[in-house]
């Protein structure tokens, strides 16, 4: 499930696209806004099926072995710790997992997708993960989910076939990646031998953080000169073409966040918005929008304009 930084991340972009266009619909934005997150779930949908997948594809490549003309023994008698994986069997049968991957048509159908899922096969085969893996004799169910984990982990999050493929269908992935790799293992983990076939995918987000993200956006838009002019005030000896645009979009969300949610505390907003600087402006910027916000945040407090509700919020 996502966390709110990984939303505040989300409206950040999304304030930049926005304020870089001509054509500045704020209607228009908020929509390419939920949709890059609702696209976040295809992402998760897809790490999860293609285990699956690969495991389908394995059992293929085996069944074309055997029809070879001279088939080795080997091609005979495969082992079969792979394609006889009662993990990934469990993972396969769940409905949950079938229902949102039909109504979002999210799947490895197609030609390209299939390439990808062989390309992935044989780099998977080679390693010494598999490999160990395929001698075991009888593994038990335990030995195939920790088999499993590591899989993903090591081979499938750092395969740069699917990294560069996913990167190519939608820029913005390249900042799911990790948090999209934490939820398939949290889900992973949560399977077990007893697991049944409506065992809980999780879903993207609680519903209330939805109007979370629509707020910041909308009132981070409606504010937004005035919260350049307000940083006007902090910023005498800086020269305002000097300011990294990035810096005024933190800042302006984080006054924003600070006024528009009174539940929220100060001290949250505050750090959040400095490590996501950290990432996405220049290498001084954490500091500089610390020194900022601390004076603005005090100012606005003292005259009313941030009032927090509740002990320990301020």
């Amino acid at each position: 499930m996502l966390n709110r930084r990984h939303l505040r991340i989300k409206v950040l972009q999304a304030l930049y696209a926005y304020t870089q266009s001509d054509n500045q619909n704020y209607t228009a934005g908020e929509k390419e806004l939920l949709h890059s997150i609702d696209k976040m779930y295809d992402l998760y949908l897809l790490y999860l099926l293609v285990l699956p997948e690969l495991k389908i594809f394995a059992l293929r490549k085996s069944e074309e072995r055997k029809r070879k003309i001279i088939p080795t023994e080997d091609n005979l008698n495969p082992k079969k710790n792979f394609i006889e994986n009662d993990f990934i069997e469990i993972i396969s049968s769940n409905l949950m997992l079938q229902q949102k991957s039909h109504s979002l048509k999210v799947n490895w159908v197609g030609d390209v997708n299939q390439d990808l899922i062989k390309k992935l096969l044989v780099q998977i085969e080679k390693s010494e993960l598999y490999i160990h893996f395929m001698q075991l004799e009888n593994p038990s169910f335990d030995d195939q989910k920790e088999f499993v984990l590591k899989l993903f982990k090591k081979e499938i999050c750092n395969s740069s076939v699917l990294l560069n493929h996913f990167e190519e269908m939608r820029i913005h992935w390249q900042d799911d990646f990790d948090h999209i790799f934490s939820m398939v293992i949290k889900t992973l983990k949560s399977f077990t031998k007893e697991s049944d076939e409506l065992h809980e995918i999780f879903d993207l987000y609680k519903e209330d953080e939805e109007e979370f993200v629509k707020r910041l956006f909308r009132r981070a838009i409606a504010n937004f000169d005035a919260n350049v002019e307000l940083f006007g005030k902090y910023t005498k000896n800086w020269d305002s073409d000097r300011l990294a645009k990035m810096d005024i979009l933190i800042m302006s969300l984080a006054v924003t966040e600070a006024k528009e949610f009174p539940s929220i505390p100060l001290k949250v907003s505050l750090n959040e918005y400095i490590e996501i600087s950290k990432f996405y402006s220049t290498p001084k910027s954490n500091t500089f929008i610390n020194g900022v916000l601390d004076k603005v945040f005090d100012d606005l407090q003292k005259d009313g304009t941030i009032k927090k509700v509740g002990r320990g919020l301020v």
